[in-house]
């Protein structure tokens, strides 16, 4: 069996697992990287339900929030936010998300998720909020990749590639 849980990537002066937004959770997050300019990436393992809301975290921070939910290390829900640019939801490992979804109710996956190609201009908005500088045929192939071969890997490439937190 894969991993279950969330990742909460964000920027702040003091720990993430402080702020109100993620009230719910703070007694099972464990921090699990920090990077230059105060970013942040807790862990959450196991996470049932949600885990807190990207548009007031990244609000009460005052900078650009993500979640990535990862289902069994085969498929990562993300959802960003910034505080200007607004939120937006993507996935990663797409064939293995639809499996999850399973033709719900005659949905598809971009009834769900914006396509790799939104997802990713959506991504350099954030990014630039970040104050990062990146490129969106570089984010474009990580959310239009296979995870290889856990989807936790296909996330901790997107945040390098939104220039957030290096591999």
């Amino acid at each position: 069996m894969g991993y279950w849980g969330y990742f909460v990537v964000g920027r702040g002066e003091r720990p993430l697992a402080g702020f109100e937004a993620l009230a719910g959770v703070r007694q099972g997050m464990e921090l699990r990287a920090e990077a230059p300019g105060g970013w942040q990436v807790w862990e959450c393992p196991g996470a049932d339900g949600e885990v807190g809301n990207m548009n007031v975290l990244a609000a009460q921070t005052g900078a650009p929030a993500l979640f990535g939910y990862v289902m069994n290390s085969d498929c990562v829900v993300v959802e960003a936010a910034a505080p200007e640019s607004g939120a937006w939801t993507t996935c990663l490992a797409r064939s293995a998300m639809a499996g999850y979804l399973g033709g719900q109710e005659g949905l598809t996956l971009e009834d769900y998720f914006l396509d790799p190609r939104d997802a990713a201009e959506r991504a350099v908005a954030w990014a630039a909020e970040a104050g990062r500088d990146t490129d969106a045929a570089a984010l474009a192939e990580v959310l239009t990749a296979d995870p290889e071969p856990l989807a936790e890997n296909l996330f901790f490439r997107l945040l390098d590639r939104l220039g957030v937190v290096p591999l």
